[in-house]
């Protein structure tokens, strides 16, 4: 019997696109986009950024270096942080939550750092539908690493099977499905719903 749903945030509850802050990063470096793209969001920093082990001054200076740019931080936070938009289908997901959080201990799982998360949460207001919400850069590990889904299940009290787990990426799914936790590639909500239901899911919203 599933207990509890874990809902991963970027590209599920709310897309983003970091080629939306390269191109404007871009700007203020000697490097094409894509170079900024490669060497900025797929760094190191990023990750420790993101596991809450820099802080966002450590995280500026950092990635101003290794871009080699005079860019304030005034000007880079903006910048950072306004890659997130919503859709149509983020808003159907975000009434799905609100219907099970009913019924199911409701719960975000997230890869974000400080300043993405202090950004979110005054620019959207779809995290009531949330009994639980796990960061990254809160719990110290990122996904795929076993550590962050096991300290969620362990908030959450529930065993590995007694949890559902939706994420858009392949990769983080399967890491979650090694434990036992019953996980499913995100693919829009109409493929949600199926998957919810095929294991028990009740999607009645009353």
């Amino acid at each position: 019997m599933i207990k509890a749903i874990i809902l991963d945030l970027g590209n599920v509850l709310i897309n983003f696109d970091h080629r939306i802050a390269a191109e404007r990063i871009s700007c203020f470096t000697t490097k094409s986009p894509e170079e900024v793209y490669r060497l900025f969001f797929d760094s190191e920093i990023t990750c420790l950024f993101e596991e809450g082990k820099i802080s966002p001054f450590e995280f500026f200076f950092r990635a101003r270096k290794l871009l080699s740019s005079e860019i304030a931080y005034d000007t880079f936070l903006p910048i950072w942080n306004e890659i997130f938009f919503l859709t149509p289908e983020n808003e159907e997901l975000y009434a799905i939550a609100k219907g099970l959080k009913k019924h199911y201990r409701l719960a975000m799982l997230s890869n974000v750092n400080l300043l993405h998360w202090e950004y979110l949460k005054k620019q959207f207001s779809f995290f009531d539908a949330f009994h639980h919400i796990f960061t990254s850069f809160e719990i110290g590990a990122r996904k795929p690493c076993p550590i962050i889904y096991k300290k969620a299940l362990e908030i959450l009290n529930v065993s590995p099977e007694e949890a559902f787990y939706v994420d858009d990426r392949e990769e983080l799914v399967e890491e979650a499905r090694k434990l036992g936790i019953r996980a499913f590639v995100y693919k829009g909500t109409r493929q949600l719903k199926e998957d919810l239901l095929k294991i028990g899911v009740n999607l009645n919203e009353n």
